[in-house]
């Protein structure tokens, strides 16, 4: 039997290492960060004043089709956060006189946020542990971003596609 058709012995291959399956690739997911999502959406901010007007942050949320919008202080401060959730279950209790209200009395003050080298794992456990969405992002006292979990989603099924992709293209050729 000519050499080129004798399968290779497991002693033949002790030199040859497979990349495919090393811990590093198999962790590449659990080692992606916020600031890797934020590098891909951007860190647009949309946010408002205590004194505005829950009606103005309605509109502020409709107009830019988000689920949240972040409240900041006079001197620029992350003050708050006001979501969906918040103005329904305001609208659940006080049917009709929840728009004239300020932002101030509706939103969250106690403010969950992330870095942008937490990873996407643990950012994903918190948020769903804390029944929430949405994460302010903040370097040291300067708020830097927000992402969602439905970005953070989006994120990793990106990366999925793509690795299934390079997968093909191996088995293809």
């Amino acid at each position: 039997m000519p050499a080129s058709y004798t399968p290779k012995t497991r002693g033949a291959m002790a030199d040859q290492q497979s990349h495919s399956q090393t811990v590093e690739t198999n962790m590449s997911a659990a080692q992606a960060t916020v600031g890797d999502v934020l590098a891909i959406k951007g860190g647009d901010i949309n946010a408002i004043q205590p004194q505005d007007t829950v009606q103005h942050a309605v509109e502020i949320m409709s107009e830019n089709r988000i689920g949240v919008v972040l409240v900041k202080d006079a001197q620029g401060a992350l003050c708050g956060i006001l979501s969906e959730r918040d103005i329904v279950r305001q609208l659940a209790q006080t049917p009709g006189q929840t728009l004239p209200k300020t932002v101030e009395a509706l939103m969250t003050t106690d403010i969950k946020t992330t870095t942008a080298d937490e990873t996407l794992v643990t950012v994903l456990r918190r948020m769903t542990d804390g029944r929430f969405r949405h994460l302010p992002v903040m370097e040291g006292d300067a708020l830097i971003g927000l992402i969602s979990i439905g970005d953070v989603v989006n994120y990793r099924l990106t990366a999925l596609e793509y690795e299934a992709l390079q997968l093909k293209q191996l088995i293809v050729g």
